[in-house]
């Protein structure tokens, strides 16, 4: 039974949660309190996708979230063009489900167009945006993946003066729906970005925008969003979409969703039936790679990482959760598992740290060696 403190509100009581009820909800919610059984293609799609611009980083996050979990089968997800690499939330490379990709990509236009633009105002004055994406989807309706470098130089004439830099990411990241195509993004493979428009490789044309006043796509995010990562306020969910708040699919969703308090007073709002267990609930340690959605879905991270250590959350560092805390980085060394402690660990904790390595390191070598060394804390 979850046992919380609750504050007297004006007209009702509210449930506050603190910050161990928060981290418990978290780890079910990602899949990281209990290993899941189910298919890859379906704990993609729960986790709202997976951040990967490092291109193998998914690999271990998938691992450390499934029962007996095979490379082999996001692989084939992606030759298989059911998942996709491609920009979306906060204009970061994700990997998604094609299904998820079609149907949400619209909704991010202006948001991706405007995360561009703001790194790159002065470089693109004076850049017509709708001629620059006729002329990319020109030059790929042939079919042909090509590099942002080989696509801007297909239509640089025309914008001469413009460095090539911006041209290519607002073509690919912003104007022209893409998928990175493999082998970018296998298991073990090496390859470069090469882009596909959407609609040539997953055989349909992304969903058109909602007519202006409705938000299908927004009441959408807010329930999937809230089913992965929630309870959370809207300050989490505009961090981790990058969108904006998404307040009116908010507002027409108040009446089946629950609100809480967390202990800084942030209106928390969940899904009336989603699994929040109690605070007391043992969290296994975990591995986590780099740019995990666990850590960078929440604008307040502190329900699974320290204040002062939140910056490792954006340098691309990998974490180890011991109970259910960020407690150590780590790195692969001559095929070892190399792990150091942020803080003294009991022994018990870094024999438990050292049990999972162990696995982490067979799974890295495709069962080819099992070493791993946790270091004197940082």
């Amino acid at each position: 039974m979850l046992v919380l403190r609750h504050t007297e509100g004006n007209a009702a009581t509210v449930t506050v949660l603190d910050t161990r009820a928060l981290n418990r909800a978290t780890l079910a919610r990602q899949l990281l309190l209990d290993r899941a059984d189910v298919p890859v293609v379906d704990a993609v799609a729960h986790l709202c996708g997976l951040q990967a611009q490092e291109p193998q980083e998914p690999f271990v996050g998938l691992w450390s979230r499934l029962r007996a979990f095979d490379p082999a089968a996001l692989s084939d997800l992606l030759t298989g063009r059911a998942v996709v690499r491609t920009h979306l939330m906060r204009r970061t490379v994700h990997l998604l489900t094609a299904e998820d990709v079609l149907a949400w990509r619209s909704r991010h236009d202006a948001m991706l167009r405007q995360r561009v633009v703001g790194t790159y105002r002065r470089e693109l004055e004076g850049v017509d945006f709708d001629a620059l994406a006729a002329a990319g989807r020109a030059v790929l309706a042939d079919g042909e993946p090509r590099t942002a470098a080989e696509l801007v130089r297909a239509v640089a004439d025309r914008w001469p003066t413009t460095p090539p830099r911006p041209l290519g990411e607002l073509l690919v990241a912003a104007l022209v729906p893409v998928a990175q195509v493999p082998p970018r993004g296998l298991w073990r493979a090496k390859g470069g970005v090469r882009n596909a428009p959407l609609a040539t490789w997953l055989g349909r044309e992304v969903d058109p925008p909602a007519p202006e006043g409705d938000d299908p796509v927004g009441r959408v995010l807010v329930r999937r969003y809230l089913a992965a990562y929630g309870p959370a306020a809207t300050a989490d969910l505009r961090a981790w979409s990058g969108l904006a708040g998404l307040p009116a699919a908010v507002a027409a969703l108040r009446g089946e969703l629950v609100a809480f308090r967390d202990e800084r007073g942030r209106e928390l709002l969940d899904l009336p039936d989603a699994p929040r267990p109690d605070p007391d609930t043992p969290a296994p340690v975990r591995y986590l790679p780099a740019f995990d959605n666990a850590i960078l879905g929440y604008d307040d991270r502190t329900r699974i990482i320290d204040t002062a250590h939140r910056g490792l959350s954006v340098a691309g560092e990998r974490v180890v959760l011991v109970d259910g805390r960020v407690a150590a980085t780590w790195r692969v060394e001559e095929d070892a598992v190399v792990v150091t402690p942020l803080r003294a660990l009991s022994r018990a904790d870094r024999d438990a740290v050292a049990e999972e390595g162990r696995a982490l390191a067979s799974f890295l070598t495709d069962h080819g060696g099992d070493r791993v060394r946790v270091a004197d804390p940082a």
